[in-house]
């Protein structure tokens, strides 16, 4: 795997797999449901992902927003393609919702709402957090 994906706790925050894409928890929740979709490939640039990677954003996509409805009934949903830090093509996705949502004795207020997603009001999950949160989303990927 690519140090964006190790960076992002690999294996331990996996929640998902297609073809070429990873479906990760994010260890800092801005958001409850806080999620990284990373590239299996070693690219830097989204152009350089070969075409079946975008192709295989057709499977992942649907199945990640059905899961993340499921468990945390979001009102928007935001996908954040960064890459200033972590190099490798990945996105932030981050449910959006007024108020809060909470789940296995975790509570997260969205602070951005209705704005910006705020990045730096996020709760860093302990590892039986990653594990619960984890399996928690596991249980609403579509099959």
């Amino acid at each position: 795997m690519n140090p964006t994906i190790e960076k992002f706790g690999w294996p331990a925050t996996l929640v998902a797999e297609t073809a070429h894409w990873l479906v990760l928890l994010r260890p800092a929740q801005p958001t409850l449901g806080s999620l990284v979709l990373a590239a299996k490939s070693d690219a830097t640039a989204f152009a350089d992902l070969p075409p079946a990677a975008f192709a295989d954003l057709g499977e992942a996509v649907p199945r990640l927003e059905a899961m993340l409805c499921a468990a945390v009934a979001y009102d928007k949903l935001n996908y954040l393609m960064l890459m200033m830090v972590d190099p490798n093509v990945h996105y932030h996705v981050l449910p959006r919702y007024e108020g809060q949502r909470a789940a296995h004795g975790l509570t997260l207020t969205d602070a951005g709402w209705p704005g910006q997603p705020a990045l730096g009001d996020a709760t860093t999950l302990t590892p039986d957090q990653i594990v619960t949160l984890r399996d928690w989303l596991k249980g609403h990927w579509p099959a």
